[in-house]
């Protein structure tokens, strides 16, 4: 009964990211890994996210890619133009929404608001990219998708308009 419950909720899932915003609200998941991401926005002092279900459906159709390469690897920035991309994986079943989120919003522990790229403690970028991605000011849109394999979970966040631009601030 379990099994069926999670690939319904999986099939459940898929139908409402498609969906277009005006005709169904954000399911519950979504609505977690939107609400943690606009909470470290607020928490920085830079405008919400709106929610946009074409990022997420690009989102979703890049899941499987994934789960064939059984690890993360960015897609080719030329299938996903003006978007920047947050990508997470997990054992299926272990972590929760906002515990996927805490993975990027924990890179704040090496930020320092500068111009982009010279934003870390550490002095490499790459390690405060999926935080800076997350909070940077001129973003507005957000859509996000997890795909499930037998053993893992694997979220992808497609951000528009993209950050991460060289010689731009980050507060």
């Amino acid at each position: 009964m379990a099994a069926y419950l999670k690939v319904a909720f999986t099939v459940a899932l898929c139908v409402v990211l498609a969906a277009p915003a005006e005709a169904q609200p954000l399911d519950p998941l979504s609505m977690r890994l939107f609400a943690a991401q606009n909470a470290e926005r607020a928490r920085v002092g830079v405008p919400p996210l709106t929610w946009d279900p074409t990022l997420a459906a690009s989102a979703a159709r890049y899941g499987p890619v994934l789960a064939g390469l059984g690890r993360l690897q960015h897609s080719p920035k030329d299938t996903r133009p003006g978007q920047r991309e947050n990508l997470w994986m997990g054992t299926r079943g272990a972590f929760s929404p906002e515990q996927m989120v805490s993975t990027w919003t924990g890179e704040r522990r090496f930020f320092r608001p500068g111009i982009f790229p010279d934003v870390s403690t550490t002095g490499n970028w790459m390690d405060v990219s999926h935080y800076t991605t997350l909070i940077w000011p001129t973003t507005t849109r957000v859509g996000c998708a997890i795909h499930q394999t037998p053993d893992w979970e694997f979220l992808i966040c497609r951000y528009s308009p993209p950050g991460n631009i060289d010689g731009h601030p980050v507060p």
